[in-house]
């Protein structure tokens, strides 16, 4: 048995059609200044005021990739957890994020194979109730078994 498996982790044995789990966080400058550095995607659309207000966007957003990190710390933290692996990702981003808005990201259970240890996933991800990223994940998900 794998007995050093962190609190709240959710092995595959427990996994259940349904189970959605979230988080809300506030996108800020600093997130956006910090991911531009990490990523060294320096579109000015994301960093220089002037600039994005001459786009579609009509002011700065941040990267999509921001956004859907956060997707990323649901599964990771919370459903399944530490010890998920990724397997894959398919994203659509349905309207920007920008500076200051809060963004609930949300993932929901959809598909369970116990066998082979693997959880498909519903991700989205919403501003004021509005959906701005959408997208499925498949992650194999820790167990309370040896392999």
């Amino acid at each position: 048995m794998l007995d050093n498996l962190p609190r709240g982790t959710i092995c595959i044995e427990d996994i259940e059609m349904g189970m959605v789990r979230h988080l809300r966080k506030v996108v800020t400058d600093r997130d956006i200044e910090l991911f531009a550095e990490v990523s060294t995607d320096r579109n000015p659309v994301h960093l220089d005021d002037e600039y994005a207000n001459d786009t579609i966007f009509e002011g700065r957003i941040a990267h999509g990739m921001l956004t859907a990190g956060l997707i990323s710390a649901v599964i990771g933290e919370q459903l399944p957890g530490h010890g998920t692996v990724y397997m894959g990702q398919s994203l659509k981003f349905l309207a920007p994020v920008r500076p200051g808005d809060m963004v609930h990201a949300e993932v929901e259970v959809i598909d369970i194979e116990h066998a082979k240890r693997r959880v498909k996933l519903n991700c989205r991800c919403m501003v004021d109730g509005k959906k701005v990223l959408i997208g499925e994940a498949t992650v194999l998900a820790p167990s309370r078994k040896f392999d």
